[in-house]
């Protein structure tokens, strides 16, 4: 998992060109939605709901590999994978790491948009 980048800067960057005035917007959204997933994976892991852990887990690594930040995605997927198999056990140690990668990206992103 730590092979892959907190930010993918060229896929960033050419999301910046398009959006241009918008990029600002769109990553606002994607942080705030973020968390928004965060706290649905921690409420699923509290009430041993599998299956909307998978579900939340696969909507937010969407969102990550969308917006450039693969390694936060990985982990997505590595939380998809543990509600898919309906093994929970492991849950709280990866959305820790999630939840540590997510904080790392968004400082990051915050910086991204003050650096170009």
């Amino acid at each position: 998992m730590n092979d892959k980048p907190h930010l993918d800067v060229e896929a960033l960057a050419e999301l910046q060109d398009v959006m241009e005035d918008e990029f600002d917007v769109l990553i606002q959204t994607y942080l705030a939605d973020s968390r928004s997933r965060i706290d649905g994976l921690k409420e699923a892991l509290a009430t041993a709901d599998p299956e909307h852990f998978a579900k939340t887990a696969h909507s937010f690594k969407g969102s990550c590999i969308n917006i450039g930040a693969p390694r936060l995605g990985g982990l997505c997927f590595e939380a998809e994978q543990l509600g898919k198999d309906a093994t929970l056990e492991q849950a709280p140690a990866v959305l820790e790491r999630i939840e540590a990668e997510f904080s790392e990206v968004a400082q990051r992103l915050q910086n991204f948009g003050q650096e170009v």
